[in-house]
């Protein structure tokens, strides 16, 4: 199923965010091994997680109308934002993909939520933490992703959050919600 898939996604990305798809798929699969995941699921949540990425902000926009998704305020001035939602409900109608687990993670891997499952917050970090990115502290977060998971989500949002104030964009408050939850579940982070 991994490969079927893989296929799919690399026709609908540039190069550059297959090329990410990818990395994602290496940081998921270290992370899903220390929680003893199914491997598969992973690989397959995350080189789909960004497959709706390349849509411009208006066919993100449409796909969410003809999918059904109810697309909130801040997603109507940041569509971007859908390419989560989009992406979860092209992996379950056009690839076929029944599964919850790998919706959910595709469907938040941009906001986060509360209550986010591992295996959904496997997707979040392994897409944050990926060999391709380079920014400020996230060596500090790939190193904490296997040492204090908890703490590693923590630092995600919170640089996640810090980014987005920098370029004075709007906050999802799912992205709120999320980082809240983190530190109520885990006083010790």
């Amino acid at each position: 199923m991994y490969q079927l898939v893989e296929e799919k996604v690399r026709k609908m990305l540039d190069e550059k965010r297959f090329i990410h798809s990818k990395n994602v798929v290496k940081a998921a699969v270290a992370l899903a091994n220390k929680f003893d995941l199914d491997i598969e699921k992973i690989k397959i949540a995350a080189i789909a997680h960004d497959c709706a990425k390349n849509f411009s902000d208006d066919e993100l926009l449409k796909k969410a109308n003809y999918y059904g998704i109810m697309v909130d305020e801040i997603q109507k001035r940041c569509p971007f934002l859908l390419h989560g939602p989009v992406g979860a409900y092209i992996c379950k109608y056009e690839f076929e993909i029944k599964d919850e687990d790998i919706f959910n993670a595709i469907y938040y891997h941009t906001t986060g939520r509360k209550g986010m499952s591992i295996f959904e917050s496997i997707i979040y970090l392994a897409d944050f933490i990926s060999e391709d990115r380079n920014f400020e502290g996230v060596d500090k977060i790939r190193k904490e992703a296997f040492e204090n998971f908890k703490k590693a989500l923590l630092l995600s949002c919170n640089s996640t959050l810090t980014y987005v104030i920098e370029k004075n964009n709007l906050i999802h408050p799912l992205t709120i919600e999320f980082r809240n939850w983190i530190i109520l579940e885990g006083e010790n982070t």
